[in-house]
């Protein structure tokens, strides 16, 4: 007998033998014929058990989810079923074996199961068996595959770095594992193999790649969990340029084995001023048009007492054109859409609708120059509707990038089958953080600034920049890096403008420091994240859908109730003790 995955059978294989093993998806008596949707991982077969048939009385008693195994001869249907890749072909069984039965099951094992996420959680093992999940995974091998096929034919060489590390300032919170052998002091899981990676480059590897698992204690989102991984490269004797084209023709191959999907280069570059300017991210959608206008200039003489105030505060007014919708966005959907934005701290959302009459939430206290202005502005045509937000400059374009993505997700203006990718560069060296009251990094205190800005990072923080760039697609970072400082003297000064002694920076990062006195080349690099790339090419939204086991938003594990409690004995002989 011949054993075959399910959907690798068609028309091809008419009247072989064949064995298949699976779990039972449905059953049907259909006057006297017995016929079984069989599942395994690569897919449903139908099943054929006629009357005569000396295992038809076992085959009335399965159940939904048995595990069986059939020997059977393929044959051809007289009833074919389009939607399934073995819709031509059914086995007429000549054997059936029952390896295990199955309770039922707290959910229907199907596509379009209603159970809610946190019960589907639960009983991951059983969600993993929806054929939509299993091909993420298999998406999933797919990529991971590819990636190491492409860095081994360009001269990487795949090495692992620790797991078990020390506890750093900056960035993220760390996961702590305390130590039994060395009593009050700590591991740290990595949040990335930053420093490693950097110290192969001093040991002379050149060219390093690894899929690594990385931890981060931070909030969660749709597209974060706590625990990820991500394709972690670092090269020598490279400036951005040769890290980004090593980066774009990584992207190019994956998209190319695993979905057959051509991505055109040279990606295109964006500055990050210049798209936070019009798409108010630094990670962009760029599917769809409804750029970020600055129309601050047409309000200079306004009679609107709010705008004239915020213009002599030095805030600005900007604005999105959703085109051809004025007449589909009534009252309460405009006080829908002002209630969003005012979660991205926007304090109003001013409106104007351009039809055989100009409508709208301000139109009133315009002139006629200012209608007209706008008008032509923006390129109005009729019924377009313009969106317009008056503050800080980063709120207001913190607000409308968010609003065009509503925009566009309402409107239906995103091609799901499209891929926009580009490099977002020259990000600042760093951002002010309000909790902190003091600039942190911007990516991470090894990112190089830009060889002019230098001088600047004592004295000029606001305007330095670095030599970091993340690939962006669909509006979702799947990567980033950067050029890393290599020269022990900029390293120092990038500690002291975050804030670090240098009795703290030798403390935290004294093996590291040491190794910059031994022959650092320039070397730079990027990490992207798999589960994200996963998720992108499986076409869905959750991050959760594409990892085995992943957490809820809570950090937890629904389904071994991970982290637990631990007894007092473990916690005694690891010398901690509770609050």
């Amino acid at each position: 007998m011949k054993k075959i995955m399910n959907e690798t059978l068609n028309l091809s294989h008419l009247n072989e033998k064949v064995t298949l093993y699976g779990w039972v998806s449905k059953k049907r008596n259909l006057g006297g014929l017995i016929f079984i949707d069989l599942r395994d991982r690569s897919g449903i077969v139908q099943l054929m058990i006629k009357p005569e048939n000396e295992f038809y009385n076992l085959a009335e008693t399965l159940k939904n989810e048995y595990v069986i195994k059939v020997d059977g001869i393929v044959k051809e249907r007289e009833s074919k079923n389009s939607k399934l890749k073995t819709g031509d072909i059914e086995i007429d069984v000549t054997n059936l074996e029952v390896i295990n039965t199955s309770a039922e099951t707290p959910f229907p094992i199907t596509d379009d199961v209603t159970a809610l996420e946190d019960t589907r959680l639960k009983y991951r093992y059983l969600d993993l068996r929806r054929p939509i999940l299993m091909n993420n995974f298999v998406i999933r091998h797919k990529i991971t595959m590819a990636v190491r096929n492409f860095f081994d034919q360009n001269d990487f060489l795949e090495i692992e770095t620790p797991i078990l590390g020390k506890s750093t300032p900056e960035g993220a919170r760390d996961y702590l594992v305390p130590s039994r052998v060395n009593n009050g002091k700590f591991y740290a899981l990595p949040q990335s193999p930053q420093l490693f990676k950097q110290l192969l480059m001093i040991s002379g590897v050149e060219r390093y790649f690894q899929i690594a698992k990385c931890f981060r204690d931070e909030d969660l989102r749709a597209d974060r969990q706590p625990e990820f991984t991500q394709v972690d490269v670092e090269m020598s004797f490279v400036d951005e340029n040769d890290v980004m084209t090593i980066g774009e023709n990584l992207v190019k191959y994956v998209f190319d084995k695993v979905i057959g999907y051509e991505v055109k280069l040279p990606l295109m570059r964006m500055k990050y001023v210049d798209a936070i300017e019009k798409y108010g991210s630094d990670k962009p959608d760029l599917r769809f048009g409804m750029e970020i206008n600055d129309i601050t200039n047409v309000f200079n003489n306004t009679n609107i007492e709010f705008i004239k105030k915020a213009i002599e505060n030095n805030e600005v007014v900007n604005a999105i054109v959703a085109k051809n919708v004025a007449d589909k966005y009534s009252r309460k959907e405009l006080d829908k859409l002002t209630e969003f934005v005012k979660t991205y701290k926007a304090s109003s959302l001013a409106y104007i609708k351009y039809n055989e009459e100009v409508t709208g939430s301000i139109v009133k206290g315009m002139s006629e120059k200012e209608v007209t202005a706008i008008k032509n502005e923006l390129n109005i045509e009729n019924n377009d509707l313009v969106l317009i937000i008056v503050g800080k400059y980063n709120v207001v374009k913190t607000s409308l990038g968010a609003l065009r993505c509503k925009l566009a997700r309402d409107l239906n203006l995103i091609d799901k089958n499209d891929y926009k990718m580009l490099w977002v560069v020259d990000f600042p060296s760093f951002e002010y953080s309000e909790e902190e009251k003091r600039y942190v990094a911007c990516h991470h205190p090894f990112t190089a600034p830009k060889d002019e800005d230098i001088d600047k990072l004592l004295t000029d923080k606001a305007n330095c920049y670095s030599k970091a760039y993340d690939i962006v697609i669909n509006g979702y970072e799947a990567g980033g890096g950067s050029i890393r400082i290599h020269n022990a003297k900029t390293q120092e000064k990038m500690f002291e403008a975050l804030g670090l002694t240098k009795e703290v920076a030798e403390e935290k990062f004294g093996y590291f420091l040491e190794a910059f006195k031994y022959g650092a080349p320039s070397h730079g690099g990027f990490a992207m994240g798999l589960d994200r790339l996963t998720m992108l090419l499986a076409k869905t939204e959750n991050i959760r859908d594409v990892i085995a086991f992943p957490k809820t938003a809570s950090a937890s594990c629904l389904m071994s109730e991970a982290p637990n409690i631990v007894s007092k004995e473990q916690l005694d002989e690891l010398g901690i003790k509770l609050k």
